[in-house]
């Protein structure tokens, strides 16, 4: 069975890596109380925004690896359903990841946080403030940003869950692709 070649391994388990930051950071954010925010909201933001900049980044470049450098064949021993559900958990965590970081980009402006200051891009790059604040803007992205994120935790346990059953029950050994 033919294996993913090592870039496209690498771009797989830095998302992978990013993802374990930035959502549960996410979540994390919207339950610290306004008597505990100050500087310790603002690392959870730091850490949540520089992690899902950087994760759109690399979807980003691992996309265009990928128009480069196909995904291998799955065997023909993997049922036609089976292919379309993976297609579209792959391509649905792919047009997500790369939503997300914008729709959280403009929030955290509309809100009048920019990436600047405390919540810098890793600490020390500033980002170009992009527009003026404005709170109706900012809760209407900021519910889309929860919604999506939610959404990828859902194709995260389907991706997973896919992985499980092609290791534990089907025994194709489809995960020794990506290893």
């Amino acid at each position: 069975m033919e294996s993913y070649n090592t870039i496209s391994k690498w771009f797989h388990w830095i998302t992978v890596a990013l993802m374990a930051v930035a959502l549960p950071v996410g979540f994390v954010i919207q339950h610290i109380t306004d008597k505990d925010e100050g500087a310790t909201k603002l690392v959870f933001y730091a850490i949540h925004e520089s992690a899902g900049v950087t994760l759109f980044v690399v979807v980003l470049l691992r996309l265009l690896w990928r128009l480069r450098h196909p995904a291998p064949p799955l065997p023909p021993s993997v049922p036609r359903p089976l292919r379309a559900a993976a297609a579209a958990v792959h391509h649905s965590l792919y047009a997500l990841l790369l939503v997300q970081p914008v729709l959280g980009f403009v929030a955290t402006n509309a809100w009048g946080f920019p990436l600047r200051g405390a919540t810098a891009y890793l600490g020390f790059i500033d980002f170009p403030v992009v527009m003026e604040k404005n709170v109706a803007l900012a809760e209407v992205v900021q519910n889309l940003h929860t919604i999506i994120g939610w959404s990828i935790l859902a194709l995260l346990v389907l991706h997973i869950g896919g992985v499980i059953f092609h290791q534990a029950i089907r025994r194709d050994g489809l995960l020794l692709r990506m290893v």
